[in-house]
């Protein structure tokens, strides 16, 4: 024992004995008065007693001087960017009691630090957005003074890259730590074994720490919480054998910590007393049941979500008598909801989601009166919903994204509870009247999107709720404007698209709250005018969607933090000379495509420059293009297509590097075809120039561009060659596209996932089959060059023939000489060809024959000659196809080729083989028989058919079985020939 407490213990025996004495008559009252001068003096002289200051003024301090010293040497050690520690310091009296500091709080009787509390705090606790004032740095060992600390918290600090300090693991007294959420690296010292007095421990979520035992975790025998959440436990095999030696465990999070099923038997725990268990997040199957149902009398909380289970839920989970909680979302689960589960009479949360559970809803589930949260969306549910007024305590109920079907119970409206109702996106039916509504006076989330459902309420109904979000996508809900909307007004999330509403929107509509952020009102027919909403100036973002409606006025004002803005397929009208007040460089999405808006684009895109989707097509803009655009640098879709822009392409573009898609076809653009689009913008997969006035020869740059599938220079003035180097378009050499859209993903930008604009599908105007189209949904699997209507010269390089994923290629309306490239038969992909109205010569190869999917042929009005090769497909085409090639002949052109008379087949007479004079055997009398023979056989079977309903039932699955079969053959071998590569 050190002298300043051995001394402090002879003093206090020493005082007790006269208090002692005092109280059995020994001493007179008189003597007490020395007793209180005698503790006067003993407390100056000590003042390590923390009673009084060595000050004049006599203020009380109760802090001990060493442990004063050694907190103000772990203040020296931290970075404090915050002042967290401000309190902490020598400058007055008011800071030299370190037990008055923030985060310390010492013993009332021995004046020792008990407690040093500096978890990271958020200055505004109810804020969405939470700013911990982290310290940074590391930790002193002068701590080490402390040695009756009972409570340790430095959680949510940033000691990033330090390993945690092993000199902890001697607070021999330490009760409770926490050293989660602070970015540590390396193991966990086994020296925390030493902690014998431990109760909680916690050091979650310092995902750089790892451990390759838990054995010094048995050692805590008094440990009751255990928290090891995003440590690697991936070589603690031992984790269970340690955890089942704590006999008061009561709480054990192992949350990702890369756990899989041991592959012994798994040992039967000795402690009876785990009540949560939370391991979620880690590889184990199903085998980890037969633990877990160790516990059948004390776990409360379940979660074994996002693991490897596989199979059927246990029945005996039934048999979890005390179970509040169980999530087992994102598993492999299938089958049924077993019918046990309504045995757990105590549960109040069960999240199943994203299984691939399927069957109806067990009726027995209803009789969870306690349930508080039914969560099974992303599963395979089938049937009907039960009548669910059993479960009375029910706040959300969630059977989103599943195949149910019938019309949803109106006991739903005797959930009176309810806060969240979604049973979006299954194949619901009926009508949505009052009566599923009006008693659930606590709704405030209401999801009915894209089901087949109507919602009918009178015109003049007031709810008796107010709603946060509204998600009535698909739902009809007109022709009028539903009124019931109106009396809403704490919604900040608002989807009513596409649910047929015809009509104008009130004016009180628009007169949104500040908290409103998410409108979607697009997919409709509504009109009218759409006042400036520049009161939607909220802390988030606000996503706004007017498109596909007709609403006929000139442009709004829009709020300048504003982050996806649609307003396209509209009748807008006006300038855009708003988009100058966006200047917080949060738009992400901005489409104005398919309005009457005119005038010049302002040049203020400087302030955009984290605009991704740019569409400004089919208006009536004019002028330059603003070279600020060029300040749009993550931009991947820029549309300005079919406007009357003049000018060259501004040289600021060659910054936006992120670009994937062009089009600014059918303008007045002039000038020459930069070098710097192959150079500088190497991402593009679509670029069209089509309809200009475009000059110059195509730069060879241009062939830099190996992402490159659609190419569209047509129309244009362009002079010179083409260069010889396209065969490095290798996105057209080989392709493998597993979806059929081009699609922009701004969902981590916006932080919106509501179905809404969050992916944007691309879109392309086409010359395909001989038809101008624009196409959207296949636009990934199409590859194209289009260069006709220009006066390019020279030959086809024969280079061409490498694009084996070219599905058109037009290089029609030119003054190309030479031949058809003789390897044309390599473009196996082929589906339009058109070489028309050029100077080409020689004859057809005949590898043409081998492109198989050729649907659309253009060879007229050239010097070809010779005979067309023969094939099925070459003589199906229309003789236009090859007219205006005077030397050329043979099928389907009328002229026939030299030696085709001699090689015509004898003519054979109709009439002869009716008469059976051709060879003697067909004649009258066979065609008689095989009638008959038709007849007997198909009534003999369909008859058969008829009569008995399981033959039916048989005979047509058989065939229905055949006609699958041929289909995916098919699919399977048209989709290798697709993927095949090209030598």
């Amino acid at each position: 024992m050190a002298r300043d407490d051995k001394e402090n213990q002879e003093f206090w025996c020493f005082t007790n004995s006269l208090i002692l004495k005092m109280m059995s008559g020994e001493m007179l009252f008189k003597h007490f008065k020395v007793l209180v001068v005698l503790v006067i003096l003993w407390l100056k002289l000590k003042p390590g007693l923390g009673l009084f200051s060595n000050s004049s003024v006599g203020k009380v301090v109760r802090c001990i001087e060493r442990e004063r010293q050694a907190l103000l040497q772990f203040k020296e050690g931290v970075i404090d960017d915050y002042g967290v520690l401000s309190s902490w310091g020598n400058s007055t009296d008011e800071k030299k009691d370190c037990c008055t500091w923030r985060g310390v709080r010492c013993s009332n009787i021995t004046g020792y630090v008990i407690v040093l509390d500096l978890h990271a705090y958020s200055p505004s606790q109810n804020s969405l957005v939470v700013a911990y004032h982290s310290l940074r740095g590391k930790i002193s060992r002068s701590l080490l003074e402390l040695q009756h600390l009972k409570y340790l918290d430095l959680s949510y600090n940033d000691f990033t890259e330090n390993p945690i300090p092993e000199f902890i693991g001697s607070f021999s007294r330490l009760q409770y730590l926490d050293l989660s959420d602070n970015y540590f690296v390396g193991t966990i010292p086994n020296q925390f074994g030493n902690l014998s007095e431990l109760r909680s421990l916690d050091l979650g979520n310092n995902f750089g720490v790892s451990v390759k035992s838990l054995e010094w975790v048995s050692h805590l025998s008094f440990l009751r919480y255990l928290d090891l959440t995003q440590v690697n436990l991936s070589n603690a095999i031992d984790w269970m054998e340690a955890t089942n030696k704590l006999p008061l465990l009561t709480e054990l999070h192992l949350s990702v910590c890369h756990l899989i099923s041991p592959q012994l038997p798994l040992i039967n725990s000795s402690s009876l007393s785990l009540a949560v268990l939370d391991l979620s997040a880690n590889s184990f199957n199903s085998s980890i049941y037969s633990w877990l149902f160790n516990f059948n009398t004390t776990l409360v909380h379940v979660d074994l979500s996002d693991n490897n289970l596989q199979g059927l839920i246990p029945d005996s989970f039934g048999n979890l008598n005390s179970l509040a909680y169980l999530d087992l979302t994102l598993n492999q689960l299938e089958g049924g909801i077993p019918k046990s589960i309504g045995n757990c009479t105590s549960l109040q949360i069960l999240n199943l989601a994203w299984n691939q559970l399927g069957g109806s809803l067990p009726h027995s589930i209803t009789r969870l009166s306690s349930l508080q949260e039914l969560v099974l969306y992303g599963n395979q549910l089938n049937g009907s919903l039960p009548d669910l007024k059993g479960l009375s305590s029910l706040r959300e109920l969630d059977l989103s994204s599943n195949s149910l079907t019938g019309p949803l119970p109106k006991s739903t409206g005797q959930l009176f509870m309810l806060e969240k109702l979604d049973v979006s996106s299954n194949s619901l039916q009926g009508t949505i009247s009052e009566t599923h509504l009006s008693n659930l006076n606590n709704l405030k989330e209401l999801y009915l999107s894209d089901n087949f459902l109507s919602l009918d309420f009178s015109y003049d109904w007031n709810p008796p709720f107010q709603l946060d979000l509204i998600y009535l996508r698909s739902c009809q809900l007109g022709p009028r404007f539903p009124n019931w909307l109106l009396t809403q007004n704490n919604y900040y999330r608002l989807d009513i698209s596409n649910s047929g509403i015809s009509d104008i929107v009130p004016m009180e509509f628009w007169n949104f709250s500040p908290k409103r952020y998410y409108i979607n009102l697009s997919s409709n027919h509504m009109n009218g005018m759409v006042p400036d909403l520049t009161s939607l100036k909220t802390v988030f973002y606000p996503i706004i969607d007017l498109s596909y409606n007709r609403f006929e006025c000139p442009i709004p004002l829009f709020p300048p933090n504003v982050t996806v803005l649609n307003l396209s397929k509209n009748m807008f009208s006006g300038s855009v000379s708003f988009l100058c007040n966006i200047t917080n460089g949060r738009l992400y999405f901005l489409d104005l495509s398919n309005n009457r808006l005119s005038g010049e684009l302002p040049d203020c895109w400087l302030h955009m420059d984290n605009l991704l989707i740019l569409n400004l097509a089919n208006n009536n803009f004019s002028g330059k293009i603003p070279s600020s655009m060029g300040f749009l640098s993550q931009i991947q879709t820029l549309h300005l297509r079919n406007n009357n822009f003049t000018g060259e392409l501004p040289s600021s573009l060659k910054n936006c590097s992120h670009l994937e898609i062009i089009d600014m076809g059918e303008n007045k653009l002039s000038g020459k075809i930069p070098a710097w689009i192959g150079t500088n913008l190497t991402s593009l997969i679509i670029l069209s120039l089509r309809l200009n006035k475009l000059h110059g020869h195509i730069p060879p740059e241009i062939c830099h561009l190996n992402s490159i599938q659609i190419l569209d220079l047509s129309q244009n003035n362009i002079s010179g060659i083409i260069p010889p180097c396209f065969n490095k378009f290798f996105a057209l050499v080989w392709r493998n596209k597993s979806s059929g859209n081009i699609a922009h993903d701004y969902n981590a930008y916006t932080g919106s996932y509501d179905g809404f604009g969050n992916v944007y599908v691309d879109n392309a105007l086409v010359l395909w089959k001989g038809k101008e189209s624009e196409y959207k949904n296949i636009l990934a699997l199409m590859g194209g060059i289009d260069l006709s209507g220009n006066r390019l010269v020279g030959k086809i390089p024969e280079e061409i023939s490498s694009l084996a994923e070219l599905n058109y290629l037009n290089l029609s309306k030119n003054e190309l000489n030479g031949h058809v490239i003789q390897n044309i038969g390599k473009l196996k992909m082929l589906e339009s060809l058109d070489l028309s109205r050029n100077r080409l010569s020689g004859e057809i190869p005949t590898g043409i024959t081998r492109l198989n999917f050729l649907a659309v042929l253009d060879l007229s009005n050239n010097n070809l000659s010779g005979k067309i090769p023969s094939s099925t497909q070459l003589q199906s085409f229309d003789a236009s196809a090859y007219f205006g090639n005077d030397e050329l002949c043979g099928l389907p052109l009328p002229n026939k080729c030299p030696g085709d008379e001699t090689a015509l087949e004898p003519s054979v007479d109709k009439d002869d083989i009716i008469q059976g004079n051709e060879d003697g055997f067909i004649n009258r009398e066979f065609y008689v028989s095989m009638g008959l023979g038709f007849g007997v056989g198909f009534g003999g079977v369909f008859g058969t058919l008829l009569l008995n309903r399981s033959w039916e039932h048989v005979f047509f699955k058989f065939l229905n079985n055949i006609k699958d079969q041929i289909y995916v053959t098919t699919v399977v071998k048209m989709a290798k020939l697709r993927r095949r590569p090209q030598i």
